[in-house]
């Protein structure tokens, strides 16, 4: 149940926080629901006007079991569906049982105790007089057609109403019903008309819910409970353990739903199947199981929403949140290094970065953003990373979990920049030194593949695969690794900036995995093995060619390009083709670029000689590491004004190819 502690202390030390004012935790005993109508009342409960809201997600109050309803009837306290505030739904021929007389016994029980509120007096005043229905069709926001019921399908050549295009079809068919209501109770020299945003209506309803759930009628009793409650300690009319903070006190029967969005009906903690195989003889009810506080649940459950509206990566209904218990900032583990620096937003940090610095400039712009988060995190802060996933629609899992303190979660997350990191090009207007994100590498290991529904579980698992690769100091899967390779070495097919993010994408991976190779961003020239020299060998050998197509003002692409697949396959023959057809362009370029063609064949030559033994004549295929040489000997020969401004070869190339 370390999870739920977790979250629990997390809304303890952020709920009403000022420096999320923004977005604020819920209260407990409320519920975020998206409302798609808003009535505005006077003092006196009198209609003023309404109007449509395009599913706007409101915080309203909520009882324990109206907060997890599926099905059947629990009405909320004040906002709810026409179907349960309308007592003229079924008059209008409402599709579903109408479930007013619920609401508004709730409600009524709710007002007349000490604890009610104007406004929800207001509310229950309008209510009772049976005429919303009436009202909304007379403003136009409900619809009836000429025997005064609710359309549930619009068939006029005039356009859609608004709320025909919020709700949900089922079968085809649009119940009218399903709209929920939000109050305005507009009150002489009170600023806040909004229920939802008045915090006299909140606390009114969290104090009389714990006195509902109290069952109790002696007031100085009640109030010393309530007193109680609002300090966090437990109550005196016990009725369970609470297994998450270790106290007697008023136990959960239902826990809250809805926590990646507003339809979310999957749960983390669920009893409700109290027949044959549940408990398998073990227990006699699910409180022998697990017992949890309402009011702990509660706040966790809150606390684990909040996070994943405001923080979470998602990948369709996979999340995965990390947070600082003390409700601190952090780097984002699933952020590629330019989001993570920001420099998606910056268009002076879009231009290509210097290719000749071996990843210095990169490490310590990293070390700068790591020491500014070590400033403001403390090393011993609890930091919790937790993946969620859902099987079925009503089942939710904890797919990943781990507990660190501040300084381990940084190390992680420096480590996985420094050892993954390599020269990116995610299209012209973003190239960066750094770490792809998961969501890329996912998608340059599989392309297509992961695209759509069908791929859905592809790319959530890759996801998980690469989460303790990052969090835990994990190798990166050496099958991910692979893929990518081939992937990158696949050129036809590809748009030359997919190959290109492809190409960066598979380095990066590849000198992740290797880290003990210790492979730098730059030209190696010292470094020896066979399979870096033969990527080295094609990219001189496409130089050559690039520069004879561009003096032709032919644009097609390079043999080294075509035959980059076969090369990685059989290196030794497919680079007797790509030197052979390398002929009439050294032709072209002697006559026209002696100078550069000079001093490619010495490059040629040099990097010839440097194979040993037999290496250049061995046809094994090439790993992944003739990918690095590859890259780093094309941008070697890249000016560097080139590299920053242009992908298209200039007559300066020359000189600098020199």
């Amino acid at each position: 149940m370390s999870w739920i502690q977790k979250l629990h202390e997390t809304y303890e030390q952020c709920y009403d926080a000022p420096q999320f004012s923004n977005h604020p935790l819920l209260p407990i005993s409320h519920a975020l629901q998206q409302a798609h109508i808003e009535v505005t009342l006077d003092h006196q409960g009198n209609f003023r006007r309404a109007k449509i809201v395009q599913k706007v997600e409101t915080i309203l109050p909520a009882t324990e079991k109206s907060a997890a309803r599926t099905s059947g009837e629990a009405p909320h306290p004040l906002c709810d569906k026409v179907q349960y505030c309308a007592s003229d739904y079924p008059k209008h021929g409402g599709m579903k049982k109408s479930y007013y007389p619920g609401y508004a016994k709730q409600l009524t029980t709710w007002c007349e105790s000490r604890f009610s509120h104007p406004k929800a007096r207001a509310v229950l005043e309008y209510v009772r007089k049976g005429t919303v229905i009436a009202d909304l069709v007379r403003e136009k926001v409900l619809h009836v057609g000429n025997d005064k019921a609710l359309l549930t399908v619009w068939k006029s050549d005039l356009p859609t109403p608004d709320i025909f295009k919020y709700l949900t079809a089922k079968e085809g068919a649009r119940d009218q019903g399903d709209a929920l209501i939000r109050w305005r109770v507009e009150m002489p020299e009170d600023p806040i008309p909004e229920t939802w945003e008045d915090k006299s209506l909140r606390e009114a309803w969290v104090v009389f819910d714990a006195y509902q759930s109290q069952h109790h009628d002696d007031d100085t009793v009640l109030r010393n409970t309530v007193s109680r409650l609002k300090k966090g300690k437990d109550h005196k009319s016990q009725q369970g353990l609470c297994m998450v903070i270790g106290k007697t006190m008023l136990l959960a029967t239902n826990h809250p739903k809805r926590l990646r969005h507003g339809g979310d009906g999957a749960k983390l903690i669920s009893s409700n199947d109290t027949d044959g195989y549940t408990f398998r003889g073990r227990f006699l009810g699910a409180e022998e199981a697990c017992s949890v506080g309402f009011e702990v649940t509660q706040k966790a459950h809150s606390a684990l929403r909040w996070l994943i509206a405001r923080q979470a990566f998602r990948s369709g209904d996979q999340v995965v949140v990390a947070w600082s218990v003390s409700g601190k900032s952090l780097p984002d583990p699933f952020a590629n290094s330019a989001q993570m620096f920001g420099l998606e937003s910056r268009e002076e940090d879009a231009k290509p970065v210097y290719q000749g610095d071996a990843g210095q400039a990169f490490a310590v712009r990293l070390k700068k953003y790591i020491a500014g988060y070590r400033t403001r995190l403390g090393s011993t802060d609890a930091i919790v990373v937790m993946a969620l996933d859902s099987a079925t629609p009503g089942r939710m899992a904890i797919t990943y979990y781990r507990e660190l303190t501040g300084s381990e979660f940084l190390e992680r997350i420096q480590l996985w920049h420094e050892s993954c990191a390599w020269h990116q090009s995610f299209g012209k207007n973003l190239r960066f030194v750094g770490v792809p994100s998961p969501r890329d590498i996912t998608e340059a290991a599989y392309g297509r593949q992961v695209e759509g529904k069908s791929g859905e579980k592809l790319r959530k698992a890759t996801v998980e695969r690469l989460l303790p690769c990052i969090i835990d100091g994990r190798p990166i899967p050496r099958d991910l690794v692979e893929s990518t390779v081939r992937r990158a070495v696949n050129r036809p097919g590809l748009e030359k900036w997919e190959w290109e993010k492809n190409l960066g994408i598979a380095c990066a991976l590849f000198r992740g995995h290797h880290k003990q190779r210790s492979y730098e961003m730059a030209l190696e020239l010292d470094r020896t093995s066979r399979d870096y020299l033969f990527g080295r060998l094609l990219a001189v050998a496409e130089r050559i060619e690039d520069m004879a197509l561009y003096l032709a003002k032919e644009n097609r692409g390079t043999s080294a390009a075509k035959l980059m697949q076969r090369f990685a396959d059989h290196p030794y023959s497919t680079w007797r083709t790509i030197e052979l057809s390398l002929a009439p362009y050294k032709a072209r370029l002697r006559t026209r670029l002696p100078g550069f063609l000079v001093n490619m064949e010495k490059l040629l030559d040099g990097i010839i000689c440097t194979f040993r033994g037999q290496d250049f004549m061995s046809e094994a295929r090439l790993s992944g590491e003739f990918l690095l040489g590859y890259h780093c000997q094309r941008q070697a020969l890249w000016p560097k004004s080139e590299s920053t401004n242009a992908e298209e070869p200039t007559e300066t190339q020359t000189d600098q190819g020199e």
